[in-house]
Parts: structure tokens; C-alpha cells; sequence
């Protein structure tokens, strides 16, 4: 019933309650998993990475609506964008973050894991932001007319 409500409402709005639906889930994900697979984990990484991926949705979401940048002349897929936005956004994560990043890190993979680097996290950005941004050009679709 909610999902069918925000399919009727104006496209930001949709994209945004897509988004931040589909961040929800995967921040869900981390917040329960999180203990399992990191069992030293603190609460506060755990709420921290649920909102994260919440907020995550929520930018991609925005970024996905225009295919004209306002900076560059060619337009920019959506691919292109959503990737490249989960991807920075997990960077800046991890770079603020960086000591529970590879605490979690060496306690899912152990001490001579193959990814001891916490900026693999960059590219599991880049694997979300690309759900989120597939679901939200295909369930809400894109604004031509928003683009001029």
C-alpha cells in the first residue's frame, strides 16, 4: 500500500521514497548482520550504517533524476552516477571511519584477509548505489522535462 502511494506521487517524491525504501533494507541488513559477522561491533556503527544507507538511497535517489549535469555538457547515465555517488559517498565513510571499518574487516576476514583494506567498502558503495539507482530510473523513472 505505501510502495502504491508513492508510485502516484510526483517524481522526486518517488524516486526519493524508492531510494531511501531500498537503503532501508540494506541498512537493515548491515544493522542485523553486523553482530554476526563482526561480533565486537558497538551499537553506534550499527545505527550508524543503517542511517547511512538510508541517506545513501535518499542522495542517489536525487542524483538519478537528471541526466544533464548543470556543470558537464554530455549527459551522464544514470549507471554512471548512481555508481559514482555510492562510491564516494562509501569512500567518505570509510575515511571517517576508518579504524571500525577494518576492526570489521579483520573480524569478518581475519588477520591475512584477502580485503584488509577498509576502501573495499568503496566498491560495495558502488554495488548499492547501482541497486538503488536501477530501481529507482526503472520504478520511478527519469525526468526529461527536469532536465532543462
Amino acid at each position: 500500500m505505501i510502495i502504491k502511494s508513492w508510485l502516484n506521487n510526483p517524481l522526486l517524491v518517488r524516486q526519493i521514497g524508492i531510494g531511501k525504501a531500498i537503503g532501508l533494507v540494506v541498512g537493515l541488513a548491515g544493522f542485523v548482520l553486523l553482530p554476526i559477522l563482526a561480533p565486537g561491533s558497538s551499537w553506534l556503527l550499527r545505527w550508524g550504517l543503517l542511517l547511512w544507507y538510508v541517506t545513501l538511497g535518499a542522495l542517489v535517489a536525487m542524483a538519478c533524476i537528471l541526466t544533464q549535469p548543470p556543470i558537464s555538457k554530455p549527459p551522464m547515465p544514470w549507471w554512471l552516477v548512481a555508481a559514482g555517488l555510492g562510491a564516494w559517498m562509501n569512500f567518505v565513510l570509510t575515511f571517517f571511519a576508518y579504524d571500525a571499518m577494518k576492526t570489521v574487516l579483520v573480524a569478518m576476514l581475519g588477520e591475512n584477509g584477502i580485503m584488509q583494506s577498509p576502501f573495499w567498502f568503496a566498491l560495495e558503495g558502488a554495488i548499492v548505489g547501482l541497486v538503488i539507482g536501477y530501481a529507482v530510473t526503472r520504478f520511478g523513472g527519469q525526468a526529461a522535462a527536469a532536465d532543462r
